[in-house]
């Protein structure tokens, strides 16, 4: 099986989203031996970042492959979120399965679309996440729009991903509540400790 990963968010470095993503790619290397990985990152200045993790990859071998894309994030919202075009495919190639990251919500040719729900605080708490423009690196990097982001983001999540991976019972239930996507759906993976 082919699965690509959208490692975009791993640019936000110190950020609980950019952890996140790199102890999942370090995580599912480790512990499967059978299946190749795609992982996709799309930034227009910050490409080195995904070639330093790629390259702290090489022990996996040819199981896993960097597409890194020169493209901002912006761009990439518009293009996926907002006019819902161009395949993931067309970037990364045939894959079995796309898991895609905070951000953005690709169209999926053929692939089964996985992604993780790490929380809805910017649908109960709207007023805070337009109000924090920029945080410290070290704590986060919310972007005025977030609300605006993740909802159509979200709304692509909730139409057209097979499976939906929740970080806890709660974000699982709300995510039920917002979207009324069925319980089959949801997945609750606690983020672990590595």
């Amino acid at each position: 099986m082919r699965i690509a990963i959208d490692i975009s968010q791993i640019v936000y470095e110190g950020t609980g989203v950019s952890r996140y993503v790199r102890n999942l790619v370090f995580s599912l290397l480790r512990h499967d031996t059978k299946n190749e990985y795609v992982l996709f990152g799309a930034s227009l200045r910050k490409r080195e970042v995904f070639l330093a993790f790629a390259s702290s990859l090489k022990q996996y071998g040819s199981r896993v492959r960097l597409v890194a894309v020169p493209i901002p994030p912006t761009l990439m919202d518009l293009m996926w979120n907002v006019w819902h075009v161009i395949p993931a495919e067309w970037f990364v190639g045939p894959v079995d399965v796309f898991w895609s990251s905070d951000w953005t919500q690709p169209p999926l040719a053929i692939a089964h679309g996985i992604t993780t729900v790490h929380d809805l605080s910017p649908y109960y708490f709207p007023k805070e996440s337009h109000d924090r423009t920029e945080l410290d690196v070290s704590r986060a990097h919310i972007s005025p729009n977030i609300v605006g982001v993740q909802a159509r983001r979200l709304a692509y999540v909730a139409k057209e991903c097979g499976m939906i991976f929740c970080d806890s019972e709660a974000t699982k239930t709300d995510f039920m509540k917002l979207f009324q996507v069925p319980d089959s759906r949801l997945v609750v993976v606690y983020p672990g400790f590595t």
